[in-house]
């Protein structure tokens, strides 16, 4: 057998100070739990609610803009969600609906914003998910949509119109596919299980790779995966998280035809049970608006944003249904309606629409 390595003095004395620091911040974030629950006893005797988007969103800008180094900045976000999190489940348990099973990039978005201390609600549609949160079954929901790829996720803005949710925040995933499978081969694939939009993003790698195998839709590509788990003449395309969760290979990795895909997901919920985001200093508020069918209508629906230098960074349309060739436009401005400019943008907007609906304003992040 042989001797096990001698471990330096220099080392041993380094790992020595990094036990001791951590046994500080140990003590320092029980400190912060503990401040915490003094919050939330405040917050209790007034009524007021526990995840507030705008102060979390402030807590961590302000953090990147004192760190000195060497730890990078974008690392800062994800550990104080996590800090803030667990802080947060001693107040009360959030919990929070996306498109399931296990595995899925919806729940990878979720546990990002969220922190992983949520009491996880895995649905089996968009529509579920959506159900969900206007019916208390979960707090806040998570859906997808928008892809760099492929556009607008329809559904997502369908329901948008009909039920009463509205947006509180927003974050962006980089979505890498994998094609995952039991087998660590791509021989004797009779057909691939995935979400219609990861087929849609991974159309050319399949067309090259794999061009007489069936492309088969399901309601997730995390459902895929489980599914090929079940079935080695099955593939799956999805996500490692998928992978780990169904004990599958990586017979091909980062199979999108784009290599920088990325995803924006919407975090949803009832006003009735969270108020809206005040102002950060940097918000988006997204609206949804038609017009009547008219020569100059659509110009006319843009002049107040320009009037009121209100910049807008996304417009959508999608049909009306109405069979009269009539459109809802989805709209994101910069700026939040407490601001002057924006609120007289809005007044006016409002003013000239056959529909106005303002989906959600909320803090977006600006590194």
């Amino acid at each position: 057998m042989a001797d096990t390595p001698a471990v330096a003095p220099e080392l041993l004395a380094l790992r020595g100070r990094i036990d001791a620091v951590d046994r500080e911040l140990l003590a320092l974030l029980n400190r912060r739990a503990t401040l915490a629950l003094e919050v939330g006893d405040i917050k209790k005797r007034e009524g007021s609610v526990v995840f507030r988007p705008e102060r979390e969103a402030q807590v961590i800008d302000g953090l990147k803009a004192i760190n000195p180094g060497p730890l990078q900045s974008t690392s800062v976000a994800p550990i104080w969600r996590e800090i803030m999190s667990a802080c947060r489940a001693l107040e009360t348990p959030t919990r929070v609906a996306y498109l399931g099973p296990a595995g899925t990039f919806s729940e990878e978005a979720a546990l990002g914003f969220f922190g992983a201390s949520i009491v996880r609600v895995p649905c089996a549609s968009i529509d579920e998910v959506m159900h969900a949160a206007t019916s208390g079954a979960a707090d806040f929901g998570v859906v997808p949509v928008e892809n760099s790829t492929e556009g607008v996720v329809a559904r997502s803005l369908d329901l948008f119109l009909t039920t009463p949710l509205f947006i509180i925040g927003e974050t962006n995933l980089m979505v890498r596919h994998n094609l995952l499978r039991r087998e660590d081969s791509l021989n004797g694939i009779e057909a691939i299980c995935a979400h219609p939009q990861a087929l849609a993003q991974c159309h050319r790698w399949l067309s090259h790779h794999l061009p007489e195998v069936e492309r088969r839709p399901v309601a997730s590509n995390a459902e895929g995966a489980r599914l090929a788990g079940l079935d080695g003449r099955l593939a799956a395309i999805a996500g490692q998280r998928a992978a780990g969760e169904y004990g599958l290979h990586v017979v091909a990795p980062a199979v999108q035809d784009d290599p920088h895909n990325r995803t924006r997901f919407a975090i949803v919920t009832h006003p009735q049970r969270h108020p809206a985001p005040k102002a950060s200093g940097h918000d988006c508020t997204s609206l949804v608006v038609s017009v009547t069918n008219r020569p100059g209508a659509v110009h006319d629906m843009l002049v107040p944003l320009k009037n009121h230098g209100v910049s807008m960074t996304r417009f959508e349309s999608r049909p009306a249904r109405s069979g009269q060739w009539e459109y809802y436009f989805y709209i994101d401005i910069e700026g939040h309606p407490d601001e002057p400019r924006v609120n007289a943008a809005l007044k006016e907007l409002r003013g000239v629409c056959a529909f106005f609906k303002i989906l959600g304003t909320y803090p977006i992040d600006i590194h």
